[in-house]
């Protein structure tokens, strides 16, 4: 790769070199040539006032020649016509009198039109490529003409091409030098962040990356932390969920094996007869079916957190009153309730989500429940359904037992129980508050757990006033309270 970069460089550089060689002698020659032009037309000022039209004019032509080479060793030609184009004088020519008529020329025309005119071309009279400059006299009816061989300017330009070519050379030179060290500038940071990269190899890789001059390599730098970093996080992740869906499937087995244990051995008791009587017969069959609906409840959990977390299955939305939901729930509830004399106490403004109306109801019963089941004899359970900054905000708060501060963040967790003796007791899958999580999250909700030892929980749902997209219209229909209280 380094030599590569190093080829390419070299490349560029004498392609821009002779570029630039190019440009310098067009610029040059360029320049050379208006500078020349513009001494001609001096010389033929100075040899305009000079010259007297009234005496022999070849003469004094010829005269002014030999002057003006002594101080120009230039092969400088100067011609006089007058205003009908014909040769009155030539320095370069003995006899003018074969020369042919000069009013068609450029630089004559342009001359007589606008006092000054150039040309390039080859001579007739010389037969060779001339530049032509002409100027008309101030003083009489001429036309003043000076030429010059093209390859004069061409001697100029041969004469800067050794320094142009000493100079090239030492630019190439000094090319190649910098040239390999940026080379060399390039290719170290990306072996170094190579040589870094291998490290993805090891169990646990450590990146340390130095702070490069070039601001592209510090971010190529950045983005493999930042790679390193996420894939860490989500090798972490996913060695936390094999972790938890092996404590899932231990507590599930766990969980399974309880009451089919509890079934097997109600069983064997009817078989060796040890239910001598109708009445105990019964009460092993009640018992039998119990531990039945409790592993059918089980599973029903496990197989909605199964498909909230995979979303295989389509779920139908609708329009889902919120309030008669509740009051439904309540209603399911109110033999639990009675048993322990809670009251629960509803607070709900009919607003509509646009929702499954079963994953609501699952949310519903599962706080509301854990509330009844963990509250104090007599106690209160409080649900308030209300609108804030467009999301439905829902509080179910209870006046129960509590959490401990430690057990807070573990409640959601699958099968967690923060006191198992008094779970076992009350019953339940140990799923609810999975579920609610889970349901919860499938919304883009949030849900917020605040509890104090003694003095009961508060559960805090935010979900998205999510609507029908049939219908646009508002989801306030008219303000209530209603209130529901079981002894």
């Amino acid at each position: 790769m380094k030599k590569a970069i190093f080829n390419r460089f070299i490349i560029i550089l004498v392609l821009a070199l002779l570029i630039s060689s190019i440009i310098f002698s067009i610029t040059t020659s360029t320049i050379l040539r208006k500078k020349i032009r513009e001494d001609m037309i001096s010389n033929l000022r100075i040899i305009d006032y000079a010259l007297d039209y009234s005496g022999n004019i070849n003469e004094q032509l010829k005269n002014i020649k030999e002057i003006l080479k002594q101080y120009n060793n230039q092969a400088i030609r100067y011609t006089i016509i007058n205003l009908e184009g014909i040769v009155v004088a030539d320095s370069s020519v003995s006899d003018i009198n074969f020369m042919e008529d000069h009013s068609y020329r450029e630089e004559y025309k342009e001359a007589l039109a606008s006092g000054e005119g150039y040309a390039r071309r080859m001579s007739d009279t010389l037969k060779v490529s001339m530049v032509y400059v002409a100027i008309k006299s101030l003083d009489s009816e001429y036309i003043l003409r000076s030429s010059m061989p093209l390859s004069i300017t061409g001697e100029f330009i041969d004469m800067l091409w050794p320094a142009l070519l000493l100079a090239v050379g030492i630019s190439l030179i000094f090319s190649i030098i910098i040239s390999h060290g940026l080379s060399r500038s390039i290719i170290m940071p990306l072996q170094e962040i190579t040589e870094e990269l291998l490290k993805l190899k090891d169990k646990d890789p450590e990146f340390h990356f130095n702070e490069y001059r070039y601001e592209e390599m510090n971010v190529i730098a950045d983005t493999v932390m930042k790679m390193s970093q996420a894939v860490k996080s989500s090798m972490n992740q996913i060695e936390f969920e094999k972790m938890i869906r092996q404590e899932f499937f231990s507590n599930a087995s766990h969980e399974l094996k309880t009451p089919l244990t509890s079934i097997r051995g109600y069983i064997e008791l009817l078989e060796n007869g040890i239910a001598n009587n109708k009445e105990m017969e019964k009460d092993f069959m009640q018992r039998i079916k119990k531990e039945t609906q409790n592993m059918t409840n089980l599973i029903n959990d496990i197989l909605m957190i199964s498909r909230l977390e995979t979303n295989e299955v389509e779920v139908e939305l609708s329009d889902v009153r919120i309030c008669p939901l509740i009051e439904d729930v309540i209603s399911s509830l109110k033999p639990m309730a009675d048993e322990n004399s809670i009251a629960i106490r509803v607070s709900c403004k009919p607003l509509i989500i646009w929702a499954n109306n079963q994953q609501i109801r699952e949310l519903f019963t599962n706080l509301i429940t854990n509330a009844i089941k963990y509250n104090k004899p007599g106690g209160e359970v409080y649900v308030t359904v209300n609108l804030e900054l467009d999301k439905i905000k829902i509080i179910v708060q209870d006046t129960g037992v509590g959490i401990p501060e430690d057990a807070i963040q573990r409640v959601f967790e699958r099968f967690y129980r923060v006191d198992k003796g008094r779970s076992k007791k009350i019953g339940g899958t140990g799923l609810g508050l999975s579920i609610v999580k889970h349901i919860v999250n499938y919304y883009n909700g949030t849900i917020k757990l605040e509890s104090e030892l003694g003095l009961g929980s508060k559960f805090t749902v935010h979900l998205p006033n999510l609507q029908n997209p049939k219908n646009k219209k508002s989801n306030y229909k008219k303000k209530g309270i209603s209130s529901y209280k079981s002894k």
